[in-house]
């Protein structure tokens, strides 16, 4: 079965040309469309698809507003948001994270690496990669102080899944995690996955953001 995609961009051009796009590839189906945040969530919870394409500024209910419905309480749903955005580098994209979505992306990236986004992210993967994380998450928060008081589900963690955790927070891959610690690869994806189940994360970019906000060094 195809990956089913939602489209919510307050541009009706974004919204055909993204359309258009993702319906050429045989993998893909776009099943809907919204040009506010209300609708998105109305269209979201009534469609399910696998993934959403999320723009940040919209009317009536904007990106950040619309994945917190969607990525939280009772009535949250398993798609996959993928944020849209004109800036790389967004207070808005950051709370996004925090809220459960998957990565983002630039408005204007080239084709490929759009398809690529949503296959990555229904993939069940964080768009971005370690470092790229990293960099974004510490531009954000060079204006937030991080929390110094230690989350209570830390205290789940093993001591190598606390090492772990510590790796992911500096932005360092799975391969470079296993050659710091001298372990096979698969042992880290391991480590990782027990991470963010017990940390009730959904990916590794919410373990960035969850490392800093608890004083994970």
């Amino acid at each position: 079965m195809p990956t089913t995609v939602f489209i919510a961009d307050d541009q009706a051009m974004v919204r055909q040309g993204f359309g258009a796009l993702l319906a050429a590839q045989p993998d893909l189906s776009v099943i809907g469309d919204a040009p506010d945040g209300r609708a998105a969530v109305d269209g979201v919870r009534r469609l399910r698809p696998d993934v959403v394409l999320m723009d940040v500024r919209m009317p009536v209910l904007d990106g950040l507003a619309a994945t917190g419905e969607l990525l939280s309480g009772p009535a949250k749903v398993s798609s996959k948001v993928l944020m849209l955005t004109t800036f790389d580098i967004d207070d808005y994209v950051y709370e996004a994270l925090r809220l459960g979505a998957s990565g983002f992306l630039l408005k204007d990236a080239p084709a490929d690496e759009l398809v690529r986004a949503v296959r990555v992210v229904a993939a069940g993967d964080a768009l971005l990669a370690p470092s790229i994380t990293a960099r974004m998450i510490a531009e954000m928060t060079s204006r937030r102080p991080a929390r110094t008081e230690p989350s209570p589900l830390l205290q789940a963690l093993t001591p190598r899944e606390r090492e772990v955790l510590e790796h992911v927070a500096h932005g360092r891959s799975n391969a470079e995690i296993a050659g710091e610690l001298f372990v096979s690869e698969q042992t880290v994806k391991t480590h990782v996955s027990s991470v963010l189940g017990k940390l009730q994360l959904r990916d590794r970019v919410q373990a960035v953001v969850f490392a800093f906000e608890h004083g994970v060094r």
